[in-house]
């Protein structure tokens, strides 16, 4: 187990283990139907093979990549910048675990652990997660561009555990980011009136 010194609070608020990919051939034909339940109230982790139960668990290609992880607000946000009526499904997304608290997309290269009460599974977290096509069709028109860059991360599990619904503790090699709170003012440009910082996004 990695000393990992950074912690933060966090929700799990959705927790997948698929046996099938249901994403194949033309998005325009549909999802393939869901084989028994997806969504799950806890999940078993295996070191190097990924989610007991998941289409990914124990195959080579997918060593590195084999649990994928995204933040839950990116939906949010999605869903207000595309003037939804309706939220997105988050199980729609295909990821295994939707976290709510912390910006995913910034521990890019870290390790981290998640303890939902069972003790702590550790990841390293490899490339990104991007997202497809299929997004436009099982989200909503838009959604696949307007996911690029924050789809989350694919990772690989570093040791063995259970994780569960609910309040979590993450621990990670870097500072986590947290969702919602302030960016810390830039720095002021050449020439900016005094106690001005670029805001430009």
């Amino acid at each position: 187990m990695s000393v990992l010194p950074y912690s933060a609070e966090v929700e799990i608020v959705l927790l997948l283990a698929s046996p099938v990919h249901r994403y194949e051939g033309r998005p325009a034909d549909g999802p393939l139907p869901a084989v028994g339940e997806e969504s799950r109230a806890g999940i078993e982790v295996r070191a190097g093979l990924g989610i007991v139960g998941d289409r990914h668990f124990g195959r080579r290609a997918h060593v590195q990549a084999s649990v994928t992880v995204m933040n839950a607000e990116v939906l949010d946000r999605v869903a207000a910048e595309l003037a939804l009526a309706h939220p997105l499904d988050p199980v729609a997304t295909r990821r295994n675990i939707l976290l709510r608290g912390v910006d995913v997309d910034a521990l890019r290269g870290a390790t981290f652990s998640l303890d939902s009460g069972d003790g702590p599974v550790e990841f390293r977290a490899h490339r990104p997660a991007n997202p497809c096509a299929w997004m436009d069709v099982v989200l909503a028109p838009g959604a696949h561009r307007a996911l690029r860059g924050r789809g989350g991360l694919r990772c690989e599990p570093l040791t063995d555990g259970m994780l569960r619904l609910g309040a979590a503790t993450m621990r990670s090699s870097v500072q986590p980011v947290v969702t919602g709170a302030a960016r810390p003012d830039r720095p002021a440009r050449p020439g900016s009136p005094p106690g001005s910082s670029d805001r430009r996004s």
